[in-house]
């Protein structure tokens, strides 16, 4: 644990995210055995996109709220929800934590742990503009999801 971080809750089990390569973007894959560790490490992975994970601090804890008609709608507001939260508050996330119901309608709470960007030790990997509905991809059994980011 980095100095001066609370400890963060385990990645729900068998969560994975990674990147693909495309033409002029980043892409963003997931998979889990749930659709809440699904969520989870997109939202995780979107931060591993944009700077080294090891290197974030969980020093504070911020709470992303997000509706949407389905889960693809769901995955896409949630990432919007973190871009606009690293690009007006310049906060970071190590950990993205996600608790959805689809009742009444999808919805999701996500407890977005990390800490203000500090440029003298974050580094920036790639600025995410935007999530992007081309090609997405988002399956419910088993939970897998390929999203395509705007860099």
């Amino acid at each position: 644990m980095l100095p001066g971080a609370m400890r963060l809750p385990p990645l729900p089990a068998g969560t994975r995210w990674g990147t693909f390569p495309t033409t002029a973007d980043t892409g963003l894959w997931a998979r889990s055995r749930s659709v809440d560790g699904l969520l989870g490490g997109l939202g995780t992975g979107l931060f591993a996109v944009m700077t080294d994970l090891r290197q974030i601090r969980a020093k504070e804890v911020r709470t992303v709220r997000a509706h949407a008609p389905d889960l693809a709608g769901l995955v896409v507001a949630l990432l919007s929800e973190l871009i606009v939260l690293e690009q007006t508050e310049g906060f970071v996330a190590r950990r993205v934590v996600v608790r959805a119901t689809d009742r009444p309608s999808p919805s999701l709470e996500a407890s977005v742990y990390g800490e203000p960007w500090d440029q003298d030790r974050h580094d920036r990997r790639k600025e995410v503009k935007a999530v992007t509905m081309h090609q997405l991809r988002v399956t419910q059994h088993p939970p897998t999801a390929r999203v395509i980011l705007d860099i």
